[in-house]
């Protein structure tokens, strides 16, 4: 049984966009669950729709008047405003944990989750369902093309992975608060962010490697400067870790 909503990178540039968001989710219908909003501690609230068989959970076992601690996929919509994605909610006081909690780590690639069977409707929030990491946490691993460190902006590319008929989805675009040098873009970044109200503010990144042109069959990188308004990185360059003062 894993005992983490997020499972464990299993490959260098492995791209995802999954995270966790604690809340009461209103449904925009009473009778209609699939679209709503989360209603989060700080008043925030947040866009949402409900994806795969998180939608049964919710209906047979979930008292929805009670905060959740839901498993999400982040978009960016429009500027300054946050839409999650739910795929799967993280309780083990009071759901059986046969299976993992919701999201498989396709990690905002999979539209379908596997979810906890739930063996009592009553909700009593205890430490287990508490994560390290804390609430409102997201994991993001994708690559940097665009950031601008004077005004805190960037923005990472996310591929997502082929589906099982072979349709290879778009990439999708995730607007991000935080400060990484010009010198990283067009590199594979791993980041760790918090929400705050509608946005996600980097807390940590790690550099990976930069990542390969497009169409280049071989994996060649870019060469660096390569890219427009981008310096070309120095010698010496490795890996770059960076806990963010915010």
């Amino acid at each position: 049984m894993r005992q983490h909503p997020i499972s464990p990178v299993t490959e260098p540039m492995q791209y995802r966009a999954i995270g966790v968001v604690r809340g009461c989710y209103v449904p925009a219908e009473p009778d209609q669950l699939t679209r709503g909003l989360i209603r989060t501690a700080d008043g925030t609230e947040v866009e949402a729709v409900v994806l795969g068989r998180l939608l049964t959970l919710m209906r047979r076992h979930l008292d929805l008047e009670t905060p959740h601690l839901w498993v999400v996929y982040p978009r960016s919509r429009d500027e300054n405003q946050l839409h999650l994605q739910m795929v799967g909610v993280w309780e083990p006081s009071t759901l059986a944990a046969p299976t993992d909690s919701g999201a498989t780590d396709q990690d905002a690639t999979d539209q379908d989750a596997t979810d906890q069977d739930a063996t009592s409707p009553d909700i009593t929030a205890t430490d287990a369902d508490q994560l390290p990491e804390g609430d409102d946490y997201f994991s993001i691993r994708g690559e940097l093309i665009f950031t601008r460190p004077e005004t805190g902006d960037l923005v990472i590319k996310v591929r997502q992975q082929p589906r099982p008929d072979g349709n290879r989805p778009v990439p999708f675009k995730l607007q991000l608060r935080g400060d990484i040098p010009l010198e990283h873009l067009r590199h594979f970044v791993s980041l760790d962010l918090r929400r705050q109200g509608q946005q996600l503010a980097v807390e940590r990144f790690e550099v990976i490697g930069p990542v390969a042109e497009r169409g280049n069959r071989g994996g060649k990188a870019r060469k660096p400067g390569a890219d427009k308004g981008g310096p070309a990185k120095p010698k010496g360059h490795g890996r770059a870790v960076t806990r963010q003062g915010r």
